[in-house]
């Protein structure tokens, strides 16, 4: 094996490092401008951002970079320090095709896209965010053509987000997905729908909750906190990882299972090995292995009936009654499939088709298929169709969701290939584990954390997605076990 004392990895690593300190600081404004920033400072931070993002293209574009990459080109390298290599080289690779002037001005549109897009649907009003969507939307389609090389522009996008996928293959998973999940929901929706909560629930009450449910599933607060958001999300990576929540007088669903979900994300970022800190392999290896974590967090385990058990007893200690007498008629009540606009809001068996319908709509606006202005009538055709239900007003519909505002166009469909993954996931973990129910009755999730942690959190970025899956799982990933839980489960809550 080649020594490395006689190669540039250790200069290539010093100077990776400092990138990803100074990513992590870009992050932290970005955390700060969803929940502590005041909502006068939207276009100075903007210029803050955009100041980031050039600092770092710089960075990340330096030519000794290809230089260090070129003299280690054949190396025989330990596999943690090759993948290091490999991930460093795609960075590289992908960074040098996109002008810097370019990377700067999409730090600074969708910083402030971001406002905008918040103000609107305030005021459900879509004819003035368009103007601004339309320009997140050419900087992407341009920096796509950038990355694209005379390619697909989507496929060029979504690498950003979920490597070596395509939308092709993405696409026939997709419609592996749909047609089970349509007939089950349109037979649970002819059965007896189980009783919902009743009441009115506390805020303070529902974050203290929050709190003990985020430390029953492992999030170390020492390197964390948790804020509210207008919409929930995790940032960070190593020794400062922080999530937000939200709340909802009349469901306090939404905080625990946003709270839940988002300790997933926080979790595998937590749990990465150590010795990966401010490295590429130290963060997790794409969007859909993430959110693999946050969905086998919130739906297999915390929707499980086992642990629903353990949160009506702190529901009730919580909250006193809320018109659920009993564990069993609790469990169907936290997986009750219901028609509704919002996908961060839906059940299960619904989910993935929400997200189905995100896929299909940016793929068109990249494309330029789908104009701007033509996207409300749009999304709420085809919600229409979908969900056998019309669309109200804008922020049910296309001004629901964070993501184009800030330029996430590819990141959607990664929620259900996340979905896809955590399914494999639990067939491997109670293959593994055959009394992890009894834990988890007693609120105990560390048999189902700790081998997550061991088999694919503490790895981070070593393997490719579907690899870091088939290795936890051993077995290749498919749709298979995630359609044949969802099919087992909610034909016995509904009793088809």
């Amino acid at each position: 094996m080649t020594q490395l004392s006689n190669l540039p990895y250790a200069d290539l690593m010093a100077y990776q490092r400092e990138t990803e300190a100074l990513a992590q600081v870009a992050e932290r404004l970005g955390w700060d401008q969803e929940t502590m920033m005041p909502r006068g400072a939207a276009e100075q931070r903007g210029e803050e951002m955009g100041a980031m993002e050039s600092v770092l293209h710089a960075r990340r574009t330096d030519p000794r970079i290809g230089d260090w990459l070129a003299a280690l080109e054949g190396a025989d390298l330990p596999e943690a320090e090759a993948a290091q290599v490999r991930l460093i080289g795609r960075s590289y690779r992908r960074s040098v095709r996109v002008p810097a002037r370019l990377a700067a001005e999409l730090a600074r549109v969708t910083s402030v896209a971001q406002g905008i897009w918040a103000e609107a649907r305030r005021n459900e009003d879509f004819a003035a965010f368009a103007p601004t969507l339309a320009k997140v939307i050419a900087l992407r389609r341009e920096e796509a053509e950038a990355l694209a090389d005379g390619g697909d522009l989507y496929d060029a996008l979504l690498d950003d987000y979920e490597p070596g996928a395509t939308q092709a293959s993405l696409s026939a998973m997709f419609e592996g997905l749909r047609p089970r999940l349509v007939a089950l929901r349109d037979r649970i929706m002819g059965a007896e729908q189980p009783k919902g909560l009743s009441g009115r629930f506390d805020e303070d009450r529902q974050l203290a909750v929050s709190r003990d449910l985020a430390a029953a599933f492992g999030y170390d607060f020492n390197h964390g906190r948790i804020d509210k958001a207008v919409h929930p999300f995790s940032s960070g990576s190593g020794l400062d990882v922080r999530i937000t929540t939200r709340t909802n007088p009349e469901d306090p669903f939404n905080c625990f299972y946003s709270t839940i979900h988002e300790v997933g994300h926080a979790a595998y970022e937590q749990g990465i090995d150590r010795a990966y800190l401010l490295t590429p392999v130290g963060q997790g290896c794409s969007m859909g292995v993430h959110e693999s974590q946050s969905r086998i967090y919130e739906n297999q385990i915390g929707r499980g009936r086992a642990f629903s058990g353990y949160l009506f007893d702190k529901m009730r200690a919580a909250f006193g009654d809320f018109g659920i007498s009993d564990p069993e008629a609790f469990y169907a009540a936290v997986n009750r499939v219901h028609p509704g606009y919002i996908r961060t809001e839906s059940d299960e068996v619904q989910y993935n088709l929400h997200v189905l319908l995100r896929f299909d709509l940016e793929r068109a606006l990249i494309s330029g298929d789908l104009p701007v202005e033509d996207l409300p009538a749009t999304w709420n055709s085809r919600f229409a169709r979908d969900f056998g239900v019309e669309v109200d007003k804008p922020s049910n519909g296309c001004l629901q969701d964070v993501h184009w505002s800030v330029g996430l166009f590819g990141y959607f469909p990664t929620y259900s290939l996340g979905n896809v993954y955590a399914g494999c996931l639990m067939q491997a973990l109670r293959d593994a584990v055959p009394d992890l129910d009894e834990s988890l009755a007693r609120g105990d999730t560390s048999p189902a954390t700790g081998w997550l942690r061991e088999n694919l959190q503490r790895h981070g970025g070593l393997r490719p997605p579907r690899e870091t899956i088939a290795h936890a799982c051993g077995f290749e990933p498919s749709e298979a076990p995630l359609l044949d839980y969802l099919e087992t489960k909610f034909s016995e809550i509904y009793r088809l």
